[in-house]
């Protein structure tokens, strides 16, 4: 084999074949199955909270944090990644389940994990990564928000005359009209997880603090017979394992109405999973391989949509929990998943008693963690990126995900072309 057959034979060769072939011991496996258990112990509230916040049912966060984020590990060209359901995908597919349903998501995200695993095949991960900063700092910024607002029905208990608006503007008057209607228990409750979570990630941060606020609001409102709303009073519980797989109906038709929303899936799938490996990659000083993670993130996503779960992607907040909890390969991942599979056995009659307004507290959360506060000020100082940054955060929130991006970027190269054509020498 040639020298340029083995690069290219080493870019699609996933981290676990890397890790066993190095030399995979007991110790290590010691190691990863207890980051993957502190990793599955994180991941339980936040994937039932993030389906709920998309518009499905709880049980979805969990079938694709464990089908696609088994996949993510076991073929992924990252040592360290987790994937699972993300919050920034919150706003796209709670769009899609809204003008499509549920079988329209699982085609959307079918389509989305054929298009990132061609996008790795013809080695298209590498162009990801020079989407501008300003711009990757906008679009995160405006996701925040526009999570924070899907919460506020939730968080105040909230009784709407109809349907929430899909849309910021209208969604933010139709919430301020049902104010007079909020409940004084579920925000109590909300602000409790908060606290709750912000006080132990500050004085025992290795506690599974998200975990342990969820389970004292729902003891507090199981004991106090609170009158909040409950995944069992919602969703009537989740199941006790897996679904059998089946595919979603396909037609050309249908393939053409969801063809945009899956383009969108699979440039914030890309861009998410990328960032998420490089955030690992400068935590541990290792060097993921970027279309192989590609690739694992397609199958993922394909493999979710078989199996009734939402979009998968690479979760920064979980994979650096993962690093710090001392995960030494993809296997840390892969049992993250199996623990997962286990807790939805074993408890699962238990997240009937779980709150919504409690897992609204744990999104809240999410979304001011997101958002690089102190790097948007920092880039709001020079007027060329404050105005590529404001474009792309206002069009994300009022618009959508693509046009913010789309602008961004668009706005980003005709300042730098700007600015070289400034600074050629005069003839």
């Amino acid at each position: 084999m040639t020298e340029a057959a083995r690069a290219a034979a080493n870019l699609y060769r996933p981290k676990l074949a890397t890790t066993f072939a190095e030399g995979y011991g007991l110790g290590d496996l010691r190691k990863d199955a207890i980051a993957g258990l502190t990793v599955a112990i994180v991941a339980l509230p936040l994937s039932m909270a993030i389906a709920i916040a998309s518009g499905v049912s709880p049980d979805r966060g969990l079938y694709t944090a464990i089908i696609g984020g088994f996949l993510v590990s076991a073929l992924g060209g990252s040592r360290f990644q987790i994937g699972g359901p993300a919050g920034a995908f919150i706003v796209l597919v709670a769009a899609t389940v809204a003008r499509f349903g549920v079988e329209g998501l699982a085609l959307t995200v079918l389509i989305s994990g054929a298009l990132l695993t061609l996008m790795g095949l013809f080695r298209l991960g590498n162009l990801i990564r020079h989407i501008p900063h300003t711009v990757t700092v906008g679009f995160t910024a405006g996701i925040a928000v526009t999570i924070a607002a899907s919460q506020m029905k939730d968080l105040f208990g909230l009784r709407l005359a109809g349907k929430e608006p899909g849309e910021f503007i209208p969604k933010i008057a139709a919430l301020a009209k049902a104010a007079p209607t909020a409940s004084l228990s579920a925000f109590i409750l909300a602000v409790s997880v908060i606290a709750i979570t912000t006080a132990i990630r500050r004085w025992r941060p290795m506690w599974p603090s998200m975990l342990i606020a969820v389970a004292a609001a729902s003891l507090a409102a199981l004991a106090l017979h609170l009158p909040v709303e409950t995944i069992g009073t919602r969703f009537g519980g989740i199941p006790h394992g897996l679904p059998a797989p089946s595919l979603p109906h396909i037609d050309a038709q249908k393939i053409l109405q969801v063809l945009p929303a899956a383009l969108s899936f699979t440039l914030l799938g890309g861009i998410e999973s990328l960032l998420s490996a490089v955030v690992a990659d400068g935590m541990t000083g290792r060097r993921h391989r970027s279309n192989m993670e590609l690739i694992a993130q397609g199958a993922g996503n394909m493999a979710s949509a078989l199996f009734g779960g939402i979009s998968v992607t690479g979760t920064i907040a979980r994979t650096a929990t993962n690093v710090r909890a001392g995960a030494r390969s993809p296997v840390a991942g892969m049992l993250h998943s199996a623990f997962l599979l286990a807790f939805m056995i074993v408890a699962a009659p238990l997240a009937s008693y779980i709150p919504v307004s409690a897992l609204a507290g744990v999104l809240m959360l999410v979304s001011w963690n997101m958002a690089e506060k102190a790097e948007f000020a920092h880039l709001l100082r020079d007027w060329r990126t404050a105005v590529v940054l404001l474009a792309t955060f206002g069009l994300t929130v009022v618009r959508d995900l693509t046009t913010g991006i789309i602008a961004g970027c668009g706005l980003a190269l005709a300042l730098w072309l700007a600015g070289r054509g400034r600074a050629k020498p005069q003839p």
